[in-house]
């Protein structure tokens, strides 16, 4: 039976979500770790839950799509240290996610190592001793070292991973920054949905959907037939394996009790077209029974953040001049046009200054997407699933609706807030975090279309383009971020 319901405006039946009514609620309660199980709670954490259902009786919000206006790319904002005008968009709310059934192990995922590359080489012989890999796990081919595959190429290297690795491997890492893209297509993309030359034509058009979109699933290929993938890459190869290390470390670190909380970073810019995610951002404040701390705040107070978890914003070009206070396992992005296109060419900030800066996993487009939510992560659903106790990969993958031009980076299988294996053979129940019984979401709105982009009440809003054939709303237009 297709049960739809709401995730931060987007219908599930656009995304063929089908039979999954067991649906964590709004969260102001505790939430995570154990990837599946249930145990008792606190009256505190009861009383929360129970809060939260009540506040979910209100429709979700819909998004209206921003006016037209004169086709051009919009200029770069000058830095400022002020807030952008707030825009009309109703007040912040927790969404609904499903509840995760699992989680990815070494056991599940298959490396895949550049032998023309002396970086891929290095790099990948660190993660098989890191994270214990066999040598049936592991595929060496030899692929040029630019930027861009040719289909041909692509495709061979698609055959090779699919000859390798069989229906048990549910994932590859791919230890290497470059090659990314396929065309105007992420390598993770088209190894997933398939190559699609037809986005090519106009990359900022909507891209194919994502069955795995917010789905609970720890099984992706062999239930949905999707490889997940992400990239080693980092700026050095020291600096990759320093990065391995923290994803390894992050492991469960979260998970226990007693701890010092850590802090979510929503920021603001005065980018207005690169900050449309802001409709998609949780209410602030401390999460109750979590240890998290959710900060809405300018992005300029993002290096003095301490224990940061996860960090969000919208901006071209990112300036950290020195490492950021990341506990292991950190997740940052930014919205840009060429966040995953890790060449100069472009003059905006990449995946790498985020895994430079310290952070564990992050995620960019190779090509134009335009600003559709869709093509970039949901914090929440990223935020959710990853406080549930998913990997770094599947919290990402998770978070993107249209990831057919996106480039997943870091280390695929941190998972801080997974309880670790040692703690649970021990019975220690008492120790962890639990994950709340289920609780039933309230009754959605009609499934109206998905629209683009939200409001905004700016007087003379950057030049916008529009993105033909979206899907969405008559009149719909998004911009080039």
């Amino acid at each position: 039976m297709e049960f739809t319901f709401l995730v931060g405006g987007w219908a599930s039946n656009d995304i063929l979500h089908r039979g999954n009514r067991n649906c964590i609620p709004e969260l102001g309660s505790e939430l995570a770790g154990v990837g599946g199980a249930a145990a008792e709670l606190r009256p505190e954490v009861v009383d929360a839950i129970r809060q939260a259902a009540e506040a979910a009786s209100a429709p979700a919000p819909r998004y209206p799509v921003l006016p037209p206006a004169a086709a051009q790319r919009p200029a770069e904002p000058a830095a400022s240290t002020q807030l952008p005008p707030s825009p009309a968009r109703p007040a912040p709310a927790w969404v609904a996610v499903s509840r995760i059934q699992g989680r990815l192990r070494a056991a599940d995922i298959g490396l895949v190592i550049n032998t023309a590359d002396p970086y891929s080489v290095a790099v990948g012989e660190h993660y098989v001793r890191r994270r214990g890999l066999t040598r049936q796990q592991v595929l060496r081919v030899s692929l040029p070292t630019g930027s861009t595959l040719t289909v041909e190429e692509f495709e061979h290297l698609r055959g090779r991973i699919d000859l390798r690795f069989g229906r048990k491997t549910q994932a590859v890492v791919l230890a290497w920054a470059q090659p990314y893209a396929v065309g105007c297509n992420s390598i993770g993309g088209a190894l997933a949905l398939g190559y699609d030359a037809a986005l090519c034509e106009n990359s900022c058009k909507p891209s194919r959907p994502s069955k795995y979109f917010n789905s609970p699933t720890a099984e992706p290929y062999a239930e949905l037939g999707m490889r997940l993938s992400m990239h080693l890459a980092a700026p050095s190869i020291e600096a990759a394996r320093e990065l391995i290390d923290r994803g390894a470390l992050a492991d469960g670190s979260l998970a226990l009790r007693d701890r010092q909380p850590v802090s979510v970073m929503m920021l603001l810019t005065n980018d207005t077209p690169r900050a449309v995610r802001t409709v998609l951002y949780p209410p602030a404040g401390p999460m109750a029974g979590m240890g998290v701390n959710v900060r809405v705040e300018p992005a300029l107070v993002l290096p003095a953040a301490r224990r940061v978890l996860l960090a969000t914003t919208g901006s071209a070009r990112l300036d950290f001049a020195s490492p950021l206070d990341w506990v292991p396992g950190g997740l940052g992005d930014h919205l840009t046009s060429y966040g995953g296109a890790i060449d100069p060419w472009h003059g905006q900030s990449t995946v790498m200054e985020w895994i430079a800066s310290g952070a564990t996993a992050s995620h960019g487009t190779v090509s134009e997407p335009c600003n559709h939510l869709q093509k970039f992560p949901h914090p929440q659903v990223l935020l959710l699933h990853y406080l549930q106790g998913s990997t770094a990969m599947e919290a990402y993958w998770k978070s993107v609706a249209w990831p057919q031009q996106a480039m997943f980076v870091g280390e695929p299988l941190a998972a801080p807030f997974a309880v670790p294996d040692s703690v649970r053979a021990a019975g220690a129940a008492g120790t962890v975090r639990a994950m709340p019984k289920p609780v039933p979401s309230p009754a959605p709105p009609p499934a109206e279309p998905a629209v683009d982009v939200p409001p905004t009440t700016s007087p003379s809003p950057p030049s916008v383009e529009p993105a033909p054939g979206s899907g969405g709303t008559a009149g719909s237009a998004t911009r080039r971020p």
